[in-house]
């Protein structure tokens, strides 16, 4: 793991197209801004987490073993109107 130090208005970039900025630090809370293109989801940790085992659960419970499902979420997400605009 890379440990960075920075402070209000300070940001990391992660690639070419991520920016990560320090907004606030107040009482042990750290208030982040996140610049990222569209097509790449963000979430706080703990709901990635409830994302992921939503999905486990859906594909436990689907017939072919969520093989179809993933085939579906995949082709949604080429589909010209799911992208995103910036």
């Amino acid at each position: 793991m890379l440990i960075l130090g920075r402070q209000v208005d300070e940001s990391i970039m992660i690639g070419d197209s991520i920016e990560i900025v320090v907004l606030e630090v107040k009482g042990g809370r750290v208030r982040l801004g996140v610049s990222a293109p569209g097509d790449i989801p963000v979430h706080r940790k703990e709901v990635y987490d409830a994302i992921e085992e939503e999905n486990r659960k859906a594909a436990r419970s689907h017939p072919s073993g969520g093989a179809s499902l993933a085939l579906a979420i995949e082709s949604l997400k080429d589909h010209p109107k799911n992208s995103q605009e910036d």
